[in-house]
């Protein structure tokens, strides 16, 4: 038997008067008093069942026992629909089956909750995901996310990029995160771990020969999960042999395109805009910009050096915005709690009425220079001070920045700015371990002229790192390369890895490096916040077909589990007891 001669959602007015089998789950089920009425749903969309007991007497018998989400197979003929019933939100809606035979292919228990049914709590659509990935929602995700992926395949193939699939049990190297550990029979005691990125196979894969590789590579990361972090999730993993930072960018920007116009979008018209670390930090406060909005930031330090304000005048930086609007006690109350969520000790403010006047607390302490200074260009607006180190201010007025874009409407929605970050710090502060580490990965190159900074400076050292930006979303990191071994020993010893550690945890890389090595870099994009954002979400859970929650919990089979003792003995690993 042939379950279905059509998909549901491909029913058309040029199949009326053929005979055809639909097959799929029962959507919706309507008993007129004589007719009944069944809207059978499949992976292509709906279609509407009609069983009349005059013309099938035992189809109608089956029809009173379908309830939703039955699976169910109907034969009859296509027949047009009255033009009053025709339905012009579906596609199929001109046409109707006129069932003859009507079967029950599988019952369902009743449901926890109902495939359309909306605001259902999260915890329930992922215990019972199976049910949640029948819906539109989840189903049209899921296809844009195959359809993208198809997409930016098609782009690497046509560029010569080679296809390369590199091991997923691999050595722990740091990366920026925990490493998911996997314990090995054969050898007790010792651990694969699951990689966080391919990025020494791909840059081993340069020194081989290959020239151009990509993969749609699956990474693994133990760290907290937010609404752009999972566990596991996918990249756009590529790698260049000789590449100018341009090169890169340019490969980059044509997957984007390729993928907007697989989807029939506007693609964004390359090249993209590129800023570098330090502008994006001075007028956004974050490496990470939403570009769709004003309110950028400004520095006041230097005027407010001798300022009677001893607050402005004793912090290493100053730094304002001005909000086109007044804002009421209520708001500035709001955002002072946000900026001390955000490591503030407070936000300092100014707010000029409509006539220019001046309402503040802090008025009197700031000379008629500085308060002349920050005037805005129009009167009714506010103007915010952040005061405190500098990585403190920019993070506090970037949080009340990207909070006042949605909050007063600001932000374009129709607007899709793609920028590269460029010339990010080599190395960053650590003030827990009090000494240096990457800022992106210990691979990453340094800026041509800056070597001699590795060692003696290295808080001015700028690498050839870039970051692409969405919309404030960071959609993936890249650099061109160290491709010297002294050069990247240099690295390890500013970062205190002595030469003897270096060997023992990147021995075989450093090898490598000796052998040939080209000039190489690339870039990593991740998938899954790629299309999120394509698909309007904020979530990347919801363009994930099996997604763990924030506890890192998988609902659907309840892993993670514990594992037998006798397995545990066999691996040679024993599970302490947790302390309190």
């Amino acid at each position: 038997m042939k379950w279905r001669d059509l998909n549901a959602g491909e029913l058309r007015p040029e199949h009326v008067g053929q005979r055809l089998a639909l097959a799929g789950w029962t959507a919706r089920r309507r008993d007129h008093g004589g007719l009944v009425f069944i809207d059978v749903r499949d992976e292509s969309g709906l279609a509407q069942l009609v069983i009349n007991p005059e013309r099938a007497p035992e189809a109608a018998a089956v029809a009173h026992e379908v309830r939703n989400e039955f699976v169910i197979r109907a034969e009859g003929e296509v027949a047009a629909r009255a033009p009053e019933a025709v339905n012009p939100n579906l596609p199929t809606g001109e046409v109707e089956l006129q069932v003859d035979e009507l079967e029950i292919v599988s019952r369902s228990e009743p449901l926890p909750f109902q495939v359309d049914e909306e605001n259902v709590e999260e915890g329930t659509r992922l215990r019972y995901r199976y049910l949640d990935l029948r819906g539109e929602r989840m189903q049209r995700n899921l296809r844009l996310s195959a359809t993208v992926v198809a997409a930016i395949r098609r782009f690497m193939d046509e560029q010569g990029f080679v296809d390369v699939w590199t091991p997923n049990l691999t050595k722990a190297t740091p990366e920026g995160a925990r490493d998911f550990l996997v314990p090995v029979r054969l050898q007790p005691g010792r651990f694969f771990a699951l990689p966080q990125s391919p990025q020494i196979f791909k840059q081993i894969l340069m020194v081989a020969g290959i020239g151009r590789y990509y993969q749609i590579a699956i990474c693994f990361r133990d760290e907290d999960l937010r609404a752009d972090r999972q566990f596991e999730f996918r990249q756009l993993d590529v790698e260049l042999s000789f590449p100018t930072r341009e090169e890169v960018w340019e490969t980059l920007e044509g997957a984007v395109v390729a993928s907007f116009e697989a989807l029939d979008r506007e693609p964004p018209a390359p090249p993209f805009r590129r800023l570098t670390w330090h502008e994006a930090m001075a007028r956004y406060g974050s490496d990470k910009p939403d570009l769709r909005f004003g309110l950028e930031l400004h520095d006041l330090t230097e005027q407010t050096r001798e300022s009677e304000f001893k607050v402005f005048a004793q912090a290493p930086s100053v730094q304002y915005l001005i909000v086109p609007q007044e804002l009421s006690r209520a708001e500035l109350a709001s955002l002072e709690e946000l900026a001390k969520e955000w490591g503030g000790k407070g936000l300092a403010y100014l707010v000029f009425d409509e006539e220019g006047e001046v309402r503040s607390p802090i008025a009197k302490f700031l000379s008629a220079g500085v308060i002349e200074a920050v005037r805005p260009a129009q009167p009714g607006a506010t103007v915010l001070f952040g005061a405190d180190e500098p990585g403190t201010v920019a993070r506090v007025l970037s949080a009340v920045r990207n909070h006042l874009g949605r909050e007063l409407g600001l932000i374009d929605d129709t607007r899709d700015e793609f920028l590269w970050v460029t010339d990010f710090p080599l190395f960053e502060w650590d003030e827990d371990g009090k000494r240096w580490t990457f800022s992106h990965h210990p691979f990453t190159g340094v800026r041509p002229g800056d070597e001699d900074l590795i060692e003696s400076d290295p808080g001015r050292a700028l690498s050839q790192a870039y970051d692409l930006v969405w919309n404030g979303w960071e959609l993936g990191s890249g650099s061109i390369r160290i491709h010297h071994p002294e050069v990247q020993k240099r690295v390890f010893r500013a970062m205190g890895i002595t030469e003897a550690d270096a060997e023992e945890r990147f021995g075989f890389l450093l090898e490598v490096l000796r052998m040939g090595a080209p000039p190489h870099g690339g870039f990593a994009m991740g998938l899954e916040r790629f299309v999120a954002l394509l698909a309007g979400e904020q979530n990347i859970r919801e363009v994930v077909a099996f997604p763990k929650t924030a506890s890192g919990s998988e609902p659907l089979t309840g892993a993670p589990t514990p594992i037998a003792q006798d397995i545990l003995a066999e691996l040679g690993i024993q599970v302490l007891p947790k302390k309190d």
